[in-house]
């Protein structure tokens, strides 16, 4: 009788990874890379979709394990992309929208602009995703994303900068600022440039399991936990406008988050009448200093779940929320997750 494997290889998971001329080449090969890193580890294991073949899970390995992922590089021209770096990279045209496909990723650079306005493409990606098991973007890929309509509804996130821009042109986006990246049912969003990295890694451990993305991390160097719901830079940073006349009113809230921070306060510390500080302070950080106190209290109670065994009512206390109920609230409008749950995740 002739010789049959004990376990059938699954089938790789085949990504489309969308370029465009003018993309940011991190965009592209940062998560290619996450899915390469992923093939080597599996073939070195002898794991593959199947189970192992006998601890400690190293080869030789009987059937030839099949790589989880089989990426591809596709663009609207073909051929040869040029990058916003310069380096020009391999792209196959775009296949039918009815091939066989795991996830569609758009990468984001410069050129999504141009990309975005090009309705052959914008058609392929509506009917491409109804084929994909998910629909990804990196940094300003989601520009792409929402001009084809599929990020409608939901919500998403892209480079810190460019945040309020998507906002605006796509009022139907639930734009979220902080995140390094955001799930929305299959649809997932990354921040700029290395956080698809982040969400590469995160798409390897839904996939894979922990284990597996830990193995990739650690063979790129990386942190494996610095997931969704981690903030992609400091409040205080992101509050830093061109000029720096609030700066020093940001050091002195930071020192005062369990005292009283209302308007009149902020205003007085700030030299300014309520109006005046309001609308000087609004102009030059994009939001209102009652938000922006939200935001440094909600900083600050993140690091201390971290950081402490703190109880979470003497965290809301100790950082000016006045009660865990009013903390709660804030984490769940910012982070969309409860002090409680946050610990949960990210604490070591």
């Amino acid at each position: 009788m002739p010789d049959t494997p004990r376990f059938t290889p699954k089938p790789a998971r085949v990504v489309d990874v969308v370029v465009f001329p003018a993309v940011q080449l991190l965009d592209a090969t940062g998560p290619l890379q996450v899915f390469a890193s992923t093939n080597e580890i599996v073939a070195r294991m002898g794991l593959g979709d199947v189970p192992p073949c006998a601890p400690p899970y190293a080869p030789p390995c009987a059937p030839p394990c099949a790589p989880p992922y089989a990426p591809r590089v596709v663009a609207r021209q073909g051929e040869a992309v040029t990058a916003s770096a310069g380096l020009v990279l391999g792209a196959a045209p775009l296949p039918p929208v009815d091939a066989p496909l795991d996830t569609l990723l758009v990468a984001g650079g410069p050129g999504v602009r141009a990309a975005a306005s090009d309705p052959a493409l914008l058609a392929w990606l509506q009917a491409r995703s109804r084929h994909a098991r998910r629909v990804v973007s990196v940094c300003t890929g989601a520009f792409l994303l929402a001009a084809a309509g599929l990020l409608d509804g939901r919500r998403a996130v892209t480079h810190w900068s460019f945040c309020a821009e998507l906002a605006r042109l796509y009022p139907a986006v639930r734009v979220e600022a902080d995140p390094i990246f955001l799930r929305d049912g299959t649809v997932w969003t990354s921040a700029g440039v290395t956080a698809g990295i982040d969400l590469a890694l995160a798409l390897v451990e839904e996939d894979l399991g922990r284990d597996l993305a830990l193995a990739v991390a650690r063979h790129l160097v990386m942190f494996l936990k610095r997931p969704g719901g981690q903030a992609q830079f400091s409040t205080a940073l992101s509050l830093q406008a061109n000029e720096d006349r609030f700066d020093a009113l940001h050091a002195w809230i930071v020192g005062h988050l369990a005292d009283d921070l209302s308007l009149p306060v902020l205003a007085r510390e700030a030299g300014m009448s309520d109006r005046s500080f309001s609308r000087h302070y609004t102009r030059a950080t994009g939001v209102s200093p009652g938000r922006a106190v939200e935001r440094l209290r909600v900083e600050a109670a993140r690091r201390m779940l971290l950081d402490s065994g703190t109880p979470v009512k003497r965290v809301a206390q100790r950082c000016g929320f006045g009660s865990e109920e009013t903390m709660r609230r804030s984490f769940l409008r910012l982070l969309a997750t409860t002090p409680q749950d946050y610990r949960t995740r990210f604490s070591a």
